[in-house]
């Protein structure tokens, strides 16, 4: 008994992908951020499918974890859609929902195109020296001296060197 998988015709498996892509496209919705992000990966892989499902995920009415999983889907995409993602994100950094623009500049972020500013408190000038000291709230880092045996004791013997000494001095 030689079980063989019969080959699929061309609309058998056109129906068999769209069941796929609903399945991955109702997981992406899933409340498991587990399952989330296993679904985006595996739209990752779908080439235009996966990439019109996650753009659809991202730019939606949906909750800022559904927009991540997509975004974290679309970061994951290979070779040519890599590029098409890239388009996706900078699309997104121009839509009204502040979660959208937030969740596209993180990824631009992850993935080395785009630069974050920093802003940091300015450092405070001391009056008198001139030096600059850290901003309220940072702390300086500063060299801790070695803990062990001190150079030099004045006064005390050690336990053993008094026992000795005490034997030497009765003999």
């Amino acid at each position: 008994m030689n079980s063989e998988k019969r080959k699929l015709s061309g609309r058998e498996k056109d129906q068999a992908s769209i069941r796929i892509l609903e399945k991955l496209r109702e997981l992406l919705h899933s409340s498991n951020p587990s399952v989330r992000r296993q679904a985006a990966f595996h739209l990752s892989w779908m080439q235009e499918d996966g990439l019109e499902i996650l753009r659809e995920a991202l730019f939606g009415d949906f909750p800022a974890a559904t927009k991540n999983a997509a975004a974290y889907g679309l970061r994951k995409m290979h070779g040519r859609m890599k590029k098409m993602s890239l388009d996706v994100f900078e699309q997104g950094l121009h839509q009204g929902d502040s979660d959208t623009r937030e969740v596209c500049r993180r990824a631009l972020l992850l993935m080395g195109k785009m630069t974050e500013k920093k802003s940091f408190p300015p450092s405070v000038r001391s009056a008198r020296t001139g030096s600059q000291k850290p901003a309220v709230g940072k702390l300086e880092i500063k060299e801790i001296p070695p803990k062990g045996r001190s150079k030099r004791r004045i006064g005390t013997q050690q336990p053993r060197q008094r026992r000795l000494a005490k034997n030497e001095d009765s003999s």
